[in-house]
């Protein structure tokens, strides 16, 4: 019975009912907000101290939150559609070389995709994606960051490439899949990559490379002195993968300098945005998972450029993520895969496709500074698209990449299993030359 006692009496210290708690205790749990807040009194000023919502407050009725009682994030605006600075503040004040370097790039991407959407219509390559209507959007977020930087891309970002400097023939090389691509033909196209321009190699599956882009920028808070962030490039589309929300709960937990960058082209293949989520488009998502986040005209390369560089700034002062979400509208067909005049009016389009479009509005804007001649931009077009001809008929006379090239790359020194299975594939070969094209590889 004595036993029976003892652990009674142990018990009932233990017990919440047992004791009132100590004011230690009432501290760590609430904390009188009457003190911080001139005139608050009751129960309602009392400010919880559970784990999970450290800065919310008790009242005594209830109130749902409603998503409509939230104001929508805002679009930051510099450029309107005629080219006029509506706030001379916002003016970014770059050089005209800058300015005519951003113009010409846009008016590069979008004429090698013209012939390159072109090309895989006529059954010379495969597969192609344009990005017409969003080059601003490459080309102002790219012109903000440092070429240290790295990129992850996914796979309408061809003008982050075309500002660092990647070349047309890179580009084509890269679609025909031939020895000189720089990804060994591995890769569908457009599944562009450059390790010299810091750009990681594109993955066809969506919103694989969002979760690689914050442990990358993780990676590099860590070390010492880091000068560099990562971004990531992604549709309103990919936003509805989970890898996208694993990414945002990832860098927002442990304090990753990554840029989430969004572009919000209205449409994910041929859902509509409004058929894809609810809520405030994709920046409204920031808060809920701690990040900061601004919302910009992704057809106004200045707003993209400012919005970018302040993003850059923000990730590498406060070691903290953010996501910006670029607001445009695709163009062109989500790929050569796809018919966009099901699903949308050509009224639609073709406001998007003149008024609104983001060349057009850079154009104006230099017609107003007198840095535009319509001669010589003229004379640009006729040599991009001499270029790119030239090199799609170099492209496709250069052999296709050894075949024995897919077992490499893998391990830094080939293991046991794939040096046999590369011994039994030259065998099969040598065995059948007469049924493969070998005369089309490199040997």
């Amino acid at each position: 019975m004595s036993l029976l006692r003892t652990l009674g009496t142990v018990l009932a210290r233990r017990s919440p009912l047992a004791r009132p708690p100590s004011r230690a205790v009432v501290k760590c749990l609430s904390s009188d907000a009457a003190s911080q807040q001139q005139g608050a009194s009751g129960p309602s000023s009392l400010h919880a101290k559970f784990p999970g919502a450290l800065e919310a407050s008790f009242v005594t009725t209830p109130k749902l939150a409603l998503p409509e009682s939230i104001e929508p994030i805002p679009i930051y605006r510099v450029m309107n559609s005629e080219g006029v600075i509506d706030d001379p503040s916002q003016e970014p004040n770059l050089e005209q070389a800058t300015v005519q370097k951003m113009f010409r790039d846009m008016v590069l991407l979008n004429t090698m995709d013209k012939i390159l959407y072109e090309s895989q219509r006529q059954g010379r390559i495969s597969f192609y994606m344009t990005n017409f209507g969003e080059e601003a959007s490459h080309i102002g977020s790219a012109a903000a960051l440092s070429l240290e930087d790295w990129v992850y891309g996914q796979y309408r970002e061809a003008g982050v490439l075309v500002w660092r400097g990647f070349t047309i023939s890179d580009f084509i090389n890269q679609c025909y899949g031939n020895a000189e691509d720089q990804g060994k033909g591995r890769q569908m196209p457009v599944h562009y990559g450059s390790r010299k321009l810091n750009f990681v190699t594109i993955s066809s599956p969506l919103g694989t490379q969002i979760p690689q882009a914050a442990g990358a920028a993780y990676a590099f808070k860590l070390q010492p002195n880091n000068q560099r962030c990562v971004i990531t490039y992604f549709g309103e589309g990919a936003a509805s993968e989970g890898d996208t929300h694993a990414a945002f709960n990832f860098a927002a937990t442990l304090d990753s300098p990554v840029i989430f960058f969004c572009r919000n082209n209205g449409f994910a293949i041929s859902t509509p945005s409004k058929e894809q989520y609810r809520g405030d488009g994709i920046a409204g998502r920031a808060a809920g998972y701690g990040m900061a986040a601004l919302r910009f005209d992704g057809t106004d390369v200045f707003a993209t450029y400012n919005a970018t560089k302040l993003a850059r700034e923000y990730v590498l002062r406060e070691n903290k993520p953010i996501v910006l979400e670029a607001m445009a509208y695709r163009i062109g067909h989500h790929s050569t895969s796809d018919d966009s005049t099901a699903y949308r009016p050509a009224e639609e389009l073709e406001v998007w496709n003149t008024v609104e479009h983001p060349i057009a509005k850079l154009k104006h804007y230099m017609l107003r500074r007198g840095w535009f001649d319509e001669a010589k931009e003229n004379e640009f077009v006729k040599s991009v698209r001499k270029q790119v001809l030239s090199q799609i008929n170099q492209s496709e006379r250069i052999l296709k990449p050894d075949w024995r090239e897919m077992f490499q790359d893998v391990y830094a020194e080939m293991p046991a299993h794939l040096k046999e299975q590369l011994r039994a594939m030259e065998e099969h070969v040598e065995q059948h030359r007469e049924h493969y094209p070998l005369k089309d590889f490199k040997q």
